[in-house]
């Protein structure tokens, strides 16, 4: 089984395109995300894969040039730049690393559960706190430093926020004003909500294809290396504790169900992207905007499943 992934050449970008092939069929199974009206604007049938192996190759198939906003897939980055900045024991004083059952803009955990604290870094309270906690003079530095991250780990610096699923998001993102103020009263965030969550949308709006996403999770892949030119980006710790609440907490409620089924550290966002992380072999970016009813791509997860059985890719 393995062999599939020892592949080069033509094998292997035949065994790829067969993965598109056998999966597509699952994009007419899920349904675009609504609730942030831009984002139902994409084509529900788009799939496409993109591969970087930690020593830089890559290989694609499908949709996979497709552009898409990263949407919570920021949420890896940010938590990065939180850790960087923050030692971990004050950091888990703001947010913790526990797993949720519930969605990922759930109201009543910030209320009921952990002294108000987010429980991770990958919902939407946990990311919006992260970003309070990145170092800055004001909230545009904290965010050109989250964003500058981003285009570091995805090797390209014309990385662009799509300004039309930004200004909807923003128009739109009366929950996650409710989960910024929430916590601005009980003291987990201070400051401006207003720019604080400018900042988050903005992030989130970020447009990027399969190929970036891919790039980034092969620098987590590397333990912080990037596989194209060699630098390092972060160190080992932070790239070890990302990939632990990755794999514990980023999928969502859904995350138990996707380590049985693909066994990767991974993380989507509702624009239909999910980055998988193999590891110190690959990292992978799938899209497919059709969502599961918990907010991930059900093509890609497919995708990523059938993957990872034909490469033994499952860390456990």
């Amino acid at each position: 089984m393995a062999s599939h992934c020892n592949m080069e050449g033509n094998e292997r970008q035949a065994f790829v395109d067969g993965l598109i092939q056998a999966n597509r069929h699952w994009t007419a199974q899920g349904t675009v995300a609504t609730y942030i009206p831009e984002l139902g604007k994409q084509q529900p049938d788009l799939l496409g894969i993109s591969i970087c192996s930690v020593d830089g190759n890559q290989w694609h198939a499908g949709d996979w040039q497709a552009p898409f906003t990263v949407q919570s897939i920021s949420k890896v980055v940010t938590f990065i730049g939180a850790l960087l900045d923050n030692d971990y024991d004050t950091l888990t004083k703001t947010i913790s690393v526990a797993p949720t059952a519930d969605g990922f803009n759930s109201i009543v955990n910030l209320e009921t559960k952990n002294k108000h604290r987010p429980l991770n870094a990958m919902i939407n309270s946990g990311a919006i706190a992260s970003i309070a906690l990145v170092k800055g003079a004001d909230m545009e530095a904290r965010f050109q430093r989250v964003f500058a991250m981003m285009k570091a780990m995805a090797g390209r610096e014309t990385l662009q926020v799509n300004e039309a699923v930004y200004q909807s998001e923003k128009r739109t993102g009366d929950r996650n004003r409710a989960l910024a103020y929430y916590m601005k009263s009980t003291g987990i965030v201070t400051g401006d909500v207003e720019e604080l969550l400018d900042a988050y949308f903005r992030l989130c709006s970020v447009e990027v294809n399969c190929q970036d996403i891919s790039v980034m999770a092969a620098v987590l892949a590397s333990d912080g290396v990037s596989p194209l030119t060699g630098e390092s980006i972060f160190d080992h710790q932070t790239a070890r504790i990302v990939k632990a609440v990755m794999t514990t907490c980023g999928m969502y409620d859904g995350s138990g169900e996707f380590a049985v089924e693909v066994g990767m550290p991974g993380k989507s966002g509702v624009g239909g992207g999910i980055m998988a992380v193999s590891p110190r072999r690959m990292g992978i970016g799938v899209m497919g905007p059709a969502l599961d009813p918990k907010g991930n791509s059900l093509g890609g997860w497919k995708l990523l499943q059938r993957l990872s059985q034909a490469c033994d890719l499952s860390i456990f």
